[in-house]
Parts: C-alpha cells; structure tokens; sequence
C-alpha cells in the first residue's frame, strides 16, 4: 500500500482535528519537516525540540512565536516577555519574577477554589458544557482578579483573547477582528497600569508597577507602562488558554480511558500526576515559532538562516523515543523518563506553570466530587482552530447517577 504525500500543514483542518498521527509519521519519516507551501521547518522529535527550546543563540523568539510575525521580518517595536532572547530576556525575568512568586500563587488558592466552585455550581449536571459553561470561564476570571481586572471588564477582556488567538481553516495571518482584538487588549492594560501608578491596589499590575532591580548603589530598573500592558495581555490570554483547554481535554481524555478515572476516584493524591499527563498526552500548546538566526542541522538535513522552524512540542511529547507507551494515556507514568515539553523548556519556559498546575488540580478535584460518573454527548464536541493552541471548543456531558 502506497502512502499518501506528507504534509504538515498547522492550519488545516486536519491539524485542528488530532495531529497524532501526522506527528507519528513526521518522527518516522521526516524529522527535520520542510513545508514548501508555508517555507519552514518543523522538529518533531523529543531530543531535537528540547535541545532547541534551550539554544537562544540558534533559534530566536525575537521575532515572535507564530508563522505569521516570524516570516513577516518585523521585531516588534513594544518587546513582550515572549519575543525577548536574552540578556534582555534575563532582566525582564528576574523582575517579574519577584511578582510572580511561589509564596504569590499559592495564596491564590482559596480565590481560586472559590472561582471553580462558583462555575461549577452554576451547571446544570443532567446537560452541560465542560467547556463553555466551565473551564473556560474560571481561568479568565481568575487571571483577571489577580492582575486587577475590573469585574466589569472581564468578559471583554476573554473575548478579546478568544478573538486574536482564532484562526479559521488556512488563516495564517491574524483577522482585521484579531489585530483589532490586540490593539483593544493593550489599550486597556496600558490605561490599567497607568491608574495602578497613580493609586496602587493589593493586585499584580501594581506590584508590577512597583518593582525595582538591580544594585542598590546603581540605578533601579523598572518595567515601562507598556512593557507591563505586554506582560499583562500575554499572562491574561496564555494562562487563561492553557487551563480552558487543559480541563476541557480531560473531560474527554477521561471518558475515553474511564479506568485512569477511576484511579483518581480511588486516590486523590494522584491529581498532580494526572495533571502532568494531561499536558503530556494533550499540550494545549502544539507548538512554538522561532527564527534561525545561523545555519544548523539534523539528521543530515540543513535549515538554513533565516527561516522560521516549528518547535513542536505536542509531537515531543509523545515521542515513544523519549516516553514508553507514548501513545498512551497513563497517570502513573514515570515522569523521570523525560522532560515535559508542555510548558516549553529553557528561557522560554512558561512563567504562569506553577499557576496552570495549581488551577487544574483544584479544577480536577471538584470534577471528581460533581461527577465522578458521567457520559460525553461525542456528537456536540468540536475542536478549536487557534493559533498554537489545540484543545476543544465544546464538551457537552450528562452526569449519571
């Protein structure tokens, strides 16, 4: 039997519908991926894309993290956290660092619990959406409450986000929808940061706001009003996104291996390690952009400077050279076998994933105590078509007796 053409194209629809075994056939047959219809290069391997995630001097995010801002050639003019190589990267990181601390996050957790509690008590168990009417509501409003969103604002603000990061079957540029939806976000944590400023308030754009570093004998360094209106947009919209897809995937993920469900019934303890293999088996993030800025190769296939190459971590993740049973979903896996790719890895790794662990334990927990027995109408679940993101847009369930 004669196999079809690969082609990995990260805005089909083949894509946005499982990717698995694109990305089995891509280890398999082509680990170093060009595309000639979008002029780039994928790895798809566990080594290749973790080596990569670490080598900032090879492989930039100075130019963005998706197709579209990487080949466009533009270095944004207001730097982001995310588009920052080091040293720059360094100084910006160690100053929000100081914000966005261990001791910080864990004292989210009764807020937090409060925020899950408070959606999912508003659910009707005989028919809802795990999605719509729950995991992608709760993340919103907690990011919102701590980065000092007025309450009256945070819808808008989750549309807004919802709005930049959609893209339809083989959009690769944003929408006008979506550059207006950027604009509007920036607009809004930019005046934010300026009333932070002029009266501080118990929230993070304040402390933001607030902090200093570098030698007390020198000058302090501080983050500018836009550079904390970035930070800001990319904490609401990104830690936001990967706890909505997260929780709405393991409604799904769970249904379809009901015995790992049940061993969560039977020990709660194994939350965490469920959690770490939900981002595993189903990254929420697929993939990252960067450009090369010098000429490398892999497997005995150059990429030249100057391309975009996608780091793709949803593929890393279940590469069965790095995981056994990569296929697999399994809560009790030896999670030394190989680093989690979910979260990115390096410089780059995520800020906001102690944040995202602690929101899906909590999230898991009530879901265990409201339906610890519960069907998925498979016919009403869609998938997202989203930039980097993967996930599902809709999970209607029914609660059993």
């Amino acid at each position: 039997m004669t196999k079809t053409k690969l082609v990995f194209d990260p805005f089909s629809a083949e894509f946005f519908n499982g990717p698995y075994d694109l990305y089995r056939r891509m280890r398999e047959e082509a680990p170093v991926y060009y595309s000639e219809q979008y002029d780039f290069y994928a790895l798809t391997r566990h080594e290749d894309v973790a080596m990569c995630y670490k080598d900032f001097e090879t492989f930039s995010s100075a130019r963005g993290i998706d197709l579209a801002t990487v080949r466009n050639g533009e270095i944004p003019a207001h730097k982001s956290i995310i588009v920052l190589d080091p040293p720059d990267h360094r100084e910006m990181r160690s100053l929000v660092n100081k914000v966005f601390t261990p001791r910080a996050i864990a004292a989210m957790r009764p807020m937090i619990a409060e925020q899950i509690d408070r959606f999912l008590g508003a659910v009707d168990p005989a028919a809802f959406d795990v999605v719509e009417e729950f995991s992608a509501l709760f993340p919103m409003e907690v990011i919102s409450r701590m980065l000092g969103v007025p309450e009256e604002a945070r819808r808008q603000v989750r549309l807004w986000n919802d709005e930049l990061l959609h893209r339809e079957i083989g959009q690769v540029e944003m929408s006008e929808a979506g550059f207006e939806a950027v604009v509007n976000l920036a607009r809004f944590y930019y005046g934010l940061a300026k009333q932070r400023r002029a009266d501080p308030q118990d929230d993070m754009i304040s402390r933001l706001v607030l902090a200093q570093f570098g030698s007390p004998d020198a000058d302090r360094t501080t983050l500018s009003t836009m550079e904390i209106a970035m930070f800001a947009s990319l904490l609401g919209g990104a830690g936001a996104e990967t706890v909505a897809k997260l929780v709405g995937s393991a409604a799904v993920t769970f249904a379809r291996f009901p015995e790992q469900w049940q061993k969560l019934l039977d020990d709660r303890s194994k939350i965490p390690a469920a959690v770490e293999e939900l981002l595993r088996y189903e990254s929420p993030n697929q993939y990252n952009v960067r450009y090369a800025l010098k000429e490398s190769t892999f497997h005995g296939v150059t990429i030249p400077a100057g391309k975009p190459v996608f780091l793709v971590c949803g593929s890393a993740n279940r590469d069965p050279a790095a995981f056994t049973d990569a296929d697999t979903f399994d809560i009790d896996r030896d999670r030394k076998q190989a680093q989690n790719l979910a979260f990115g890895y390096g410089v780059h790794s995520c800020l906001g994933a102690a944040l995202a662990r602690m929101e899906s334990a909590i999230a898991l927990e009530r879901m265990l105590d409201f339906m610890p027995r519960y069907e998925v109408d498979w016919a009403g679940c869609t998938r997202v078509t989203m930039q980097n993101v993967a996930g599902w847009g809709n999970v209607p369930v029914r609660v059993l007796p």
